[in-house]
């Protein structure tokens, strides 16, 4: 499957994956995230319920924050 992960194309070899198989597969261990796949904002919650299937735009942005 070819998706396009933080506006660059990615190639996973399933045909779908959940929020939470990319997360572990990419090494994204920051606990504060904001995740989009197709412009929609997926909850924490639902990471493991949300799968992406080829051709799907995801966002996965670390909210950093400080003074």
């Amino acid at each position: 499957m070819e998706i396009t992960l933080n506006n660059t194309k990615e190639n996973f070899t399933p045909a779908e994956l959940s929020i939470s198989e990319i997360l572990k597969i990419k090494n994204f261990t920051f606990k504060m995230l904001v995740t989009k796949v197709n412009g929609n904002f997926v909850k924490r919650d639902d990471y493991d319920k949300v799968f992406v299937k080829n051709g799907d735009n995801v966002s996965i942005i670390h909210l950093i924050s400080g003074g």
